[in-house]
This record gives C-alpha cells, sequence and structure tokens, in this order.
C-alpha cells in the first residue's frame, strides 16, 4: 500500500482543545456518541505515533477525535507546530472551545476545583494564562464554538450537528421481540404488550410455525386492532424518537411483549421497523430475545 493510500485508508482526525471549562468532556462524549475513537489528554508529541497507527490500522479507525490541552502542562506549548506539521502530512481538523472569561470563573466555582494554570495566584490568573497561550492554537482552528451560553445539551447537539456524516443515523433504535413468561428486558425503555391478540399458538396448524413466518404474519395481522395498533404505535414512536435526537440520546430499545415471543411480537417487531425506517436520523435494528427458546 503506498503512502497516499495509507493516508485516505486512515480516515478523518480532529484535534479537539480549547480553554479549561469551555465543555472539552462533553464535545468528546458526543463525538465518541457518534462513533469517534476518542483519546483524551494526549500529549501533542504523541500525535504523530497516533496518526501513524491509524494509518497501519487501514481503516480499522476511521474517525479519530483527540483531545489536547493545557493538562499536559509545558508539553502543551509544542501543539501548534505539530498541527503545522501534520497538516503538511495529511488532512487535520481543528475544534477550539471557547467562553467568556466570567462564564469560566461561574463554572470553576460550580465545581470547586481550581483552574490547571492558576498555581498560587486566582482563577482569573489561570485564565489569562490559558488564554494567551492558546492565542496561536485557536487562530489555526478550523471550527470554533463559543459555549458561553450552552448548557452541557446544547454543546452535544451543537456537535453532533457539526461531526455527524450527512445521513448518517443520530440514533439506534433496537426493536425486541421478547416472552412476558421470561420476564421483561431489562435495558427496555419502551414497553409495548401484543397479548391484546389472539395468540397463533393456540391453533395447532399453526404453532410449528413462528412470527418469522407468513401464515402467522398473515394471522397476526389479519386480527381486529393489529393494524390499527402499528398505524397509531408508529405515530406515537416518532416524535420520541425525534426527541431523543434533541437529547442526543444515541440508543434506545422498544421492547414488543407476547406470551412466549415466538409468533405475535416477533411479526410486529419487524412491522414497526418497516414503518419506522422512513424516521430521518434513526437506524433501526431487530433483535428477537426469546424466538429460539421452546
Amino acid at each position: 500500500m503506498s503512502e497516499g493510500t495509507r493516508h485516505e485508508a486512515a480516515g478523518e482526525v480532529l484535534i479537539v482543545t480549547g480553554m479549561s471549562g469551555a465543555g472539552r468532556s462533553t464535545a468528546a462524549n458526543a463525538l465518541e456518541d457518534l462513533g469517534w475513537y476518542v483519546v483524551d489528554n494526549l500529549p501533542p508529541q504523541m500525535l504523530k505515533p497516533l496518526l501513524d497507527l491509524t494509518e497501519m490500522a487501514g481503516g480499522v479507525l476511521p474517525r479519530v477525535a483527540v483531545v489536547v490541552d493545557v493538562r499536559g502542562r509545558d508539553l502543551f506549548s509544542d501543539l501548534p507546530e505539530a498541527m503545522r506539521a501534520l497538516r503538511e502530512r495529511r488532512q487535520i481538523r481543528l475544534m477550539f472551545l471557547d467562553a467568556s472569561d466570567d462564564v469560566l470563573v461561574r463554572r470553576f466555582e460550580a465545581v470547586r476545583r481550581p483552574h490547571p494554570l492558576q498555581g498560587g495566584g486566582t482563577l482569573v490568573d489561570g485564565i489569562r494564562l490559558e488564554r494567551a497561550r492558546l492565542a496561536a492554537v485557536r487562530e489555526s482552528a478550523d471550527v470554533i464554538i463559543d459555549t458561553s451560553a450552552y448548557n452541557i445539551h446544547q454543546l452535544a447537539t451543537q456537535v453532533t450537528d457539526l461531526f455527524t456524516a450527512a445521513g448518517a443515523a443520530r440514533h439506534t433504535l433496537t426493536l425486541l421481540s421478547f416472552g412476558f413468561k421470561y420476564g421483561l428486558p431489562p435495558d427496555a425503555d419502551l414497553v409495548a404488550d401484543m397479548r391484546f391478540l389472539p395468540n397463533p399458538f393456540w391453533d395447532e396448524r399453526l404453532r410449528p410455525f413462528t412470527g418469522e413466518d407468513a401464515e402467522v404474519r398473515e394471522y397476526v395481522l389479519g386480527q381486529e386492532g393489529a393494524r390499527e395498533f402499528l398505524d397509531a404505535y408508529t405515530q406515537a414512536l416518532r416524535p420520541v424518537l425525534e426527541g431523543y435526537q434533541r437529547e442526543n440520546k444515541s440508543h434506545s430499545v422498544v421492547a414488543v411483549g407476547c406470551t412466549g415471543g415466538k409468533h405475535r411480537s416477533v411479526v410486529m417487531v419487524r412491522e414497526l421497523a418497516e414503518r419506522l425506517a422512513s424516521v430521518p436520523g434513526v437506524a433501526v435494528r431487530v433483535s428477537d430475545r426469546d424466538l429460539g427458546r421452546e
């Protein structure tokens, strides 16, 4: 593999830096939820070895975000030079998080922690020293986010909006079929009960089949209330899924149960999956917890 091909296969690299208290941890968490491989508090001198590793991995780490900040003490002063050298080699973006001094002071006071650079001085002394050290880095940033007016949820939303690939899912929905007689799924966000429909188990012709078979599907969907439930529940879930995205909830489980988890629930999760596949920003997967049980 040529050097140019290795660089292309290595994928995206984002450097996350900025003022202490401006939201680097929140931004890193949001990126991790989007599937980025996040490395926190990496000295600038380690950036080149990390990039070498991503290139040797051959696409295994398609998106890498590295948090670099003044916690690295004197090592941090090498960041501008390290960035210049790396940008000559491949495309790297830098995101700088900022906030006004008075907001940073309030945030540090709220958590009762000292500024990493204040030493024996005040919070304001530490913030001013950090701002001076970061001036050149800020000028070279590709993205600057002023978080002064943001809470953590708003910042996470901003980062998600900026770094979600076009067409990529912001939320993964798992539609899980299960049997009530085996217990409720402990990780379910929402639970729907299909025991209001007649049980195909009592039809000797259908008993050997499952909800994956056409005979059972036709039977279940032909029952009074089945399609009405699907239409209504789909409409009810749409605003929920949209709200999950606004609140940066990256995954949810909607459990659909029947008595044994073999017939009715299996049919209904597949029907719901087909209807919910069109919700923007949502990737839908189907799972059957109890289908293989006797």
